[in-house]
């Protein structure tokens, strides 16, 4: 379990005292395709879940889709996996287009270049259940939320094909602005999703991250949030660590300093893309330094492989 310290000045005598945390309670969620498991827990390497398949701001993806054209996913998937996403997201949400229809599809053609497993991206209830229909192994669902409407469509849904889910820290009221509403929506998701058979290791809660250059103080609400989540229910947290910069410039610098801090409060499997460097640097360099690379093997290959670039 990764360790916690705080650091106290006492009042009267000024001197700096460093106060031992618990341990983060720890539970482990497993996530399957036909052929492979993958782990997900705090005694366990970060855990990427790969970005990329969306068609939200790719129109050439969006395109490819619309012409019943997978051959874009196929390349993204292969290009994720072989940077080290262990997971990849799928989302196929076009206007206009049969979204159920392509979620299958997709899958299929993903299906012919790896076998990792995928988070099942959408908040249609029809699309999920074609999707967990067609899926070999144990998915992830992205996402539910704490909505009365999205708890009752979804969570039935995941208890029945035994999958995942990630729960997103919002609901009928919107994203509250503290940490505090924050756990009190996951605390309801797990809650709710424990009377249909979905035991709190598969609920992986994402605190929600928004933009800094709307609200500065938006992302220290989201790491007290993954802090006090991991603290008191041990699940596992994900978060599209990239959201804390739009609108901004050098955002990879602000998204992989994010990344270190989320890493550091919880979070086990981010959502973030591992072609770019920065970020790619950062989960191997926290796997390193949180004790997920035996020898620093993995950290010294990929320095190889940078010198032959």
């Amino acid at each position: 379990m990764r360790p916690f310290q705080t650091f106290e000045v006492s009042k009267t005598s000024k001197v700096l005292t460093i106060k031992e945390e618990p341990p983060l309670p720890n539970l482990t969620t497993v996530l399957s395709s036909a052929t492979q498991n993958v782990t997900i827990s705090r005694d366990a390497p970060i855990c990427v879940i790969g970005e990329r398949i969306n068609p939200t701001g790719r129109k050439a993806l969006s395109e490819s889709l619309a012409c019943g054209d997978f051959s874009l996913i196929r390349r993204d998937a292969v290009a994720q996996v072989e940077a080290g996403a262990a997971i990849l997201d799928l989302n196929v949400g076009v206007p206009g287009l049969d979204e159920a229809a392509l979620m299958v599809g997709a899958i299929r053609a993903i299906r012919e270049v790896t076998d990792v497993p995928l988070a099942l991206d959408s908040a249609n209830p029809r699309v999920l259940a074609a999707a967990l229909g067609a899926y070999e192994g144990k998915a992830l669902v992205n996402s539910v939320n704490g909505e009365e409407r999205a708890l009752q469509a979804i969570l039935p849904l995941v208890g029945e094909h035994r999958a995942a889910v990630i729960g997103l820290c919002m609901d009928d009221d919107g994203i509250p602005p503290d940490a505090e509403g924050r756990l009190r929506v996951a605390a309801k998701i797990i809650e709710r999703a424990a009377q249909v058979g979905i035991p709190p290791q598969d609920v992986i809660i994402d605190p929600l991250v928004l933009t800094v250059s709307a609200e500065a103080g938006a992302a220290q609400v989201t790491l007290e949030a993954a802090r006090r989540i991991a603290a008191e229910f041990g699940v596992n947290l994900t978060m599209g660590a990239s959201n804390v910069s739009f609108g901004l410039p050098m955002r990879d610098a602000l998204n992989a300093t994010f990344l270190a801090m989320a890493l550091a409060c919880g979070v086990t499997c981010p959502i973030t893309n591992p072609l770019n460097r920065a970020l790619r640097e950062t989960v191997l360099a926290a796997n390193l330094l949180l004790g997920q690379d035996e020898w620093a093997m993995n950290w010294i290959a990929y320095y190889r492989s940078c010198e032959k670039v």
